[in-house]
């Protein structure tokens, strides 16, 4: 449904390189993810696919479509929600939803079936502003308007950002019965733990494809073994485990820190930190996350 052929991109006369080198396709009914920190390019590239932005090389295909020749035929078919909400502040839930149906010219009861679901929760509230609606009930509405015209390839950029934890958990639930009614959909999200409810990713940083597979294998391709150590003080004690020996890498990662050792040296690190003041300290064998293999990926 989506295909991508050595895709390149640059701002400011060539100075600035957005995407360099870009490859991958989508599946029908798949639910990829693009992962990565803020100016990785994962907007860019949204903005290629939607036909909004031409690339400087490479090509790109959207539901068998050219994104250059046939932007037209694209723009009909597809679903778009940028990343900043971009509805109208002072029309109503049920303004804005009327209006872009009667841009694709259809109606919000034709394809009311597939927005039933998303539609209820912010209905009772529809003729409230949409400027007006918390973070939640604009991401809803957005996506409802994304869809009203039932398109077969649906582009999220950071849909979730800002967002509290609840809706983000009743947004990913939204996009797992929408991928079940057979649209494809690309999302890009910067949240690492957002990338294991995907059903394959890509990391992105600095414009370039770092890995791309399913979560699970990524995770298996971590090469090292993985150890978290906890102590009360956590950045002295991020500052006295980098200056261990036998130290590979270290993180901190919440109140932990997740640290990678050459050889066996991790046998020697807990009288290491007890030796410089942290007799609390303990040492356990953990299993890698996204971000510890996007982290390693960053390394190489």
């Amino acid at each position: 449904m989506i295909t991508l052929d050595k895709i390149e991109k640059t701002f400011n006369k060539g100075t600035v390189t957005a995407l360099k080198d870009i490859s991958f396709s989508v599946e029908k009914a798949e639910l990829f993810g693009l992962i990565g920190p803020d100016g990785a390019g994962k907007t860019t590239l949204f903005r290629i696919l939607t036909t909004l932005l031409l690339a400087d090389e490479g090509t790109a295909t959207v539901n068998d479509f050219d994104v250059v020749k046939d932007y037209k035929k694209i723009r009909s078919c597809v679903g778009y929600m940028p990343g900043k909400f971009s509805l109208y502040q002072d029309l109503t839930i049920e303004e804005n939803l009327n209006f872009f149906a009667t841009v694709f010219g259809t109606t919000i009861k034709a394809n009311y079936d597939l927005i039933k679901d998303i539609y209820q929760q912010i209905e009772p509230f529809k003729d409230r502003r949409a400027g007006q609606l918390s973070g939640g009930m604009k991401q809803k509405l957005g996506l409802c308007c994304a869809l009203i015209h039932k398109p077969v390839v649906l582009f999220l950029d950071e849909p979730t950002t800002g967002v509290d934890v609840v809706s983000r958990r009743e947004f990913w639930e939204m996009l797992k019965k929408l991928k079940g009614q057979g649209i494809t959909i690309l999302v890009s999200t910067p949240y690492m733990d957002e990338a294991n409810l995907c059903d394959r990713i890509a990391l992105l940083q600095k414009g370039q494809v770092l890995s791309i597979d399913t979560p699970a294998k990524i995770i298996q391709s971590y090469p090292d073994k993985l150890f978290a150590i906890t102590s009360s003080d956590i950045f002295k004690s991020l500052q006295d485990t980098r200056t261990y020996p036998g130290i590979a890498s270290v993180f901190t990662f919440g109140d932990t820190l997740h640290a990678t050792f050459t050889g066996s040296s991790e046998k020697g690190i807990l009288a290491f930190l007890h030796d410089k003041g942290h007799p609390d300290a303990s040492l356990e064998t953990i299993t890698p996350g996204i971000e510890d293999c996007f982290i390693h990926l960053l390394k190489n």
